[in-house]
């Protein structure tokens, strides 16, 4: 089930009078803001609580004298102060972690939810003395595999720092860490309606954006990672496979009023992506010694491109691409880096769509397979004989066949490339 909550206006950072072209996309193209509190996934929060770990054990190399250290100062503020003592949440917080880190997660959901309940109580219902104390739980919850009560305290968390942090880094950090939870929740096949969450990741990081906009300009490198996030929304938005779940709304209005607003989402994606690039070029390029990244910028406005269709756009942008590059240094090996072998679309982290590339003696699967000038897959063959892996190698050439590839150029030109053989270890 879907949890969406629309901003107030106190809580949306707004563009300067100045505002870039993009920023102005941005406004013409997005719907009003719906963002989803996603249920936490495993890969996120078993992240968040390997550093919480790390964090009590680099405070303390004897978990059980720690331990006992924390219960002796939480027995003396309570002696002296009561139940409710101001010095308790510190204390609490680390106990919980102290826990935590032995793997003792259930005692340790306990210890945090006190310090919680405490710190609402003398700071106020959206304190931000309670983010350390929701985080904690919500990696316990985690690691003991309460998925729903981590997903009920992680909306929780939301609405303290929405509420609780009201400018500045720490906000746009927030905004950047709910983007991010939902490119997971997505990756995870959490819930369903998967196209709520791509809506919620882009919005989420749209509004980082604006907020970088508002306190430091149209050009401060802050604004990159908000865009490349964007960058990856658009992707996925653009490649959503519609399910047949998607259609089955009956009277429910929200959800209808959800679906619409993402087939224009869909609709406004090759024109929303092609922004998002400029933007990043447009960083790269007023960044003193960063001409190498506005040329990679460049390559990857050809590679988004050629995902969609347009090859003769595409090949605009690679040649533009390597006249930049051609004023490197090491112009030659940039340029035999970037375009001496076909590559595989989308070349952004998370989103590649094949298995890992091992070495062939390691390997799972081999193929063999060649790649047009239009970076299409062609006369593509199988050369292991590891029949008890003949399911997936049919499932991964089919993947292959439907692949665009970046495709290989010489003297400026896109060519032919035969005979690729690519190792696949299938996990």
């Amino acid at each position: 089930m879907y949890i969406l909550v629309e901003y107030s206006n106190a809580t949306k950072p707004r563009y300067p009078d100045s505002v870039s072209t993009l920023a102005l996309l941005m406004n013409k193209l997005s719907a009003p803001v719906c963002l989803l509190h996603c249920l936490c996934c495993a890969l996120v929060l078993a992240a968040f609580a390997a550093s919480a770990e790390e964090e009590a054990v680099d405070a303390n190399t004897t978990g059980p004298v720690n331990e006992r250290a924390y219960q002796d100062a939480i027995a003396r503020i309570e002696s002296t102060q009561g139940a409710y003592g101001a010095g308790l949440g510190e204390a609490l917080l680390g106990m919980a972690l102290a826990l935590q880190s032995q793997g003792r997660h259930e005692e340790a959901i306990s210890v945090f939810k006190r310090g919680i309940h405490l710190t609402r109580v003398n700071e106020g219902l959206y304190s931000t003395g309670q983010i350390p104390l929701l985080q904690g739980e919500i990696a316990s919850h985690i690691a003991a595999r309460n998925y729903a009560l981590a997903d009920e305290r992680h909306r929780y968390l939301y609405r303290v720092q929405t509420h609780g942090i009201t400018s500045g880094h720490a906000l746009t950090a927030a905004f950047l860490q709910q983007a991010h939870w939902q490119y997971e929740a997505y990756q995870l096949g959490l819930g369903d309606q998967g196209y709520n969450r791509l809506m919620n990741m882009w919005d989420l990081y749209r509004l980082a954006l604006n907020d970088v906009i508002a306190r430091e300009g149209e050009n401060s490198p802050d604004l990159l990672t908000p865009l490349y996030g964007m960058l990856q929304a658009q992707y996925l938005i653009s490649n959503y496979q519609w399910q047949e779940s998607d259609q089955g709304y009956g009277d429910d209005v929200r959800a209808r009023q959800n679906l619409h607003r993402f087939t224009a989402y869909q609709a406004q994606s090759y024109q929303k992506g092609n922004a998002v690039i400029a933007a990043i070029h447009g960083i790269e390029e007023k960044r003193a010694g960063e001409e190498l990244a506005a040329a990679q910028a460049t390559v990857m406005l050809g590679d988004w491109r050629l995902w969609h269709g347009d090859y003769d756009a595409a090949v605009a942008a690679y040649s533009e691409a390597q006249t930049e590059l051609a004023q490197q240094d090491d112009a030659q090996t940039y340029i035999a880096r970037i375009f001496g072998e076909p590559v595989v679309l989308p070349d952004i982290d998370g989103l590649r769509p094949l298995p890992p590339i091992t070495a062939p003696e390691r390997a799972d699967i081999l193929l063999e397979f060649g790649v047009n000038e239009r970076g299409r897959v062609i006369n593509l063959e199988r050369l292991d004989e590891n029949e008890e892996q003949d399911g997936r190698a049919i499932r991964l050439m089919k993947k292959l066949r439907k692949t665009k590839f970046r495709p290989r150029f010489e003297t400026g030109q896109a060519v032919e490339t035969e005979k690729v053989v690519k190792a696949f270890s299938i996990q």
